[in-house]
């Protein structure tokens, strides 16, 4: 025979106390066997958002005019995919530049310090909320540490990886790759970071570091970049990225609190 439940303590948060710390499908409530209509309304909305951020293509040109509000050069390229069916099918295809902008990429110059790369990823709905004010915002503390920065890369249908190939060629000391994340049923603006040092093709991931969940939801991008500048200063003064970086100094985000009882 169980042991009958320890009622919760005067004071101790409950379930839907963390309601509003996450937006995770906790404490839905229940309908005999099945959810709350509300729930399973909730539920086939956000499916259909998520389907939605991976299917919905990159307005490439809307992109680089908000970039150029914010002072920011940007040019447009795409990677080796022939559509969106063969980007989900063949991740590999995605982490390459198509030849012709290969050819454009040429002409940008070379040495930067840092190279800005913003492709849709699985998300193009977080590029679209979320790259612009995040690329302005480290723009502004580049400018203030003195760093060169090359014009913004958008790149359709480009993978983490596409940001290797872009650095090579711009012989860029590092480059920060702004990326629309994987979907999921909480969350389908989520905006990814991935930063490398010295980037060449074929790099393994062990040598990138990554800022995740960056959306009005999550990490605020004012946080957001005093992170990646933090990341960015170490990796200049340490000569690396990923797992060998050390990371004792670099900027944390604060951690949630508790609703008061």
């Amino acid at each position: 025979m169980s042991a009958p439940a320890e009622p919760r303590r005067a004071g101790a948060p409950s379930l839907r106390d963390l309601r509003g710390l996450t937006q995770a499908r906790i404490a839905l409530g229940a309908h005999g066997a099945g959810l709350p209509t509300g729930a399973a309304l909730a539920f086939g909305l956000d499916h259909a958002r998520a389907r939605e951020a991976v299917w919905t293509p990159l307005d490439g040109a809307a992109i680089r005019e908000a970039l150029r509000g914010e002072g920011l050069d940007a040019v447009e390229f795409r990677a080796n995919v022939a559509d969106r069916a063969e980007y989900l099918r063949r991740p590999d295809r995605g982490r390459t530049l198509h030849p012709e902008s290969e050819a454009t990429l040429d002409g940008l110059g070379q040495g930067f310090d840092v190279a800005v790369v913003i492709a849709d990823g699985l998300s193009a709905t977080a590029v679209a909320l979320n790259a612009v004010p995040t690329a302005a915002a480290l723009a502004a503390r580049a400018a203030q540490a003195g760093w060169s920065l090359a014009p913004v890369a958008v790149v359709q249908q480009g993978r983490v990886a596409i940001g290797d190939p872009i650095g090579a060629r711009l012989k860029a000391r590092c480059v920060v790759v702004l990326i629309g994340e994987r979907p999921g049923l909480s969350a389908s603006d989520s905006l990814g970071c991935y930063i490398t040092y010295a980037p060449e093709p074929g790099l393994p991931d062990s040598r990138r570091n990554c800022i995740s969940n960056i959306r009005q939801d999550g990490l605020a991008v004012a946080a957001a970049a005093d992170q990646m500048e933090a990341l960015l200063r170490a990796m200049m003064a340490q000569g690396t990225s990923g797992v060998g970086l050390r990371r004792e100094s670099l900027v944390s985000p604060p951690a949630p609190s508790l609703p008061e009882p």
